[in-house]
């Protein structure tokens, strides 16, 4: 069973940054897909970034150029750094894993972009 934990959500003013990470319970080079989600109230989970076992990445419309996923195989870490943050941003963030035909969650950090 990997464990995901993610952290570095907060309170930040529209047009800051926020850097979240994803720390994993084994090593990240086993996983097929990296990935950032995120859910704000009322609506549906939405894929923000994710990167493959091959470095390549994708990202929603909604934040492409605003927004870099990246790893840290050293420290079984994912990054989301985003920047330029707009109020629309504002949402729980989940970090999720896809190994094989399985998938794994975290729990989820709260990010809120006041205007």
């Amino acid at each position: 069973q990997v464990q995901l934990v993610e952290s570095g959500g907060g309170l930040v003013q529209a047009g800051g940054s926020l850097r979240l990470s994803c720390a994993a319970s084994e090593s990240i080079s086993s996983f097929n897909v990296m990935s950032w989600y995120r859910q704000a109230p009322g609506k549906q989970r939405e894929l923000v970034a994710a990167i493959g076992s091959g470095a390549s990445t994708k990202y929603s419309d909604s934040v492409k150029g605003r927004f870099s996923i990246s790893t840290d195989n050293a420290n079984n870490a994912v990054f989301l750094q985003m920047n330029s943050l707009k109020p629309e941003d504002t949402a729980v963030y989940y970090c999720h894993v896809l190994r094989l035909l399985r998938t794994y969650w975290g729990q989820g950090t709260q990010v809120t972009v006041s205007s």
